[in-house]
């Protein structure tokens, strides 16, 4: 789950990212598995429909080509891809905190991260 207004655009410039940071292609434009072409290069496919999101990128096609490119020509920041990881792989939400907490209190499941393994000292406070 993605919170639209705040994250959706950085998690296609994520994805659409991978090939070129796992040095598969130089830019994005030249993977041809990526809604890059479609949402950057008017590329025509009946397998995406533009998210609400992506329409407030400008008015016409034009602009909003333009607009998605732009995104495009900075990389994210290592915290914010570290953050994208680290929820798809804990299969978390990817949000700000009033976000995940109404999907917590939706869904009644956690969707924020814990340490692994048992919290230090549990032994001492377990026996005394």
């Amino acid at each position: 789950m993605v919170q639209s207004e705040v994250y959706l655009l950085n998690v296609y410039r994520y994805i659409e990212f991978n090939p070129v940071r796992a040095g598969m292609v130089k830019d994005p434009s030249d993977y041809g598995f990526s809604s890059y072409q479609i949402n950057a290069l008017s590329k025509v496919s009946d397998l995406c429909t533009p998210h609400d999101e992506y329409l407030t990128l400008g008015d016409t096609q034009n602009e909003r080509q333009h607009n998605y490119r732009q995104l495009f020509e900075q990389e994210l920041d290592s915290k914010l891809i570290d953050n994208i990881r680290k929820t798809t792989n804990r299969g978390m939400a990817i949000g700000n905190e009033a976000f995940i907490m109404q999907i917590k209190r939706l869904t009644g499941y956690n969707m924020t991260s814990k340490n692994r393994g048992r919290p230090k000292g549990w032994r001492k406070e377990k026996f005394n």
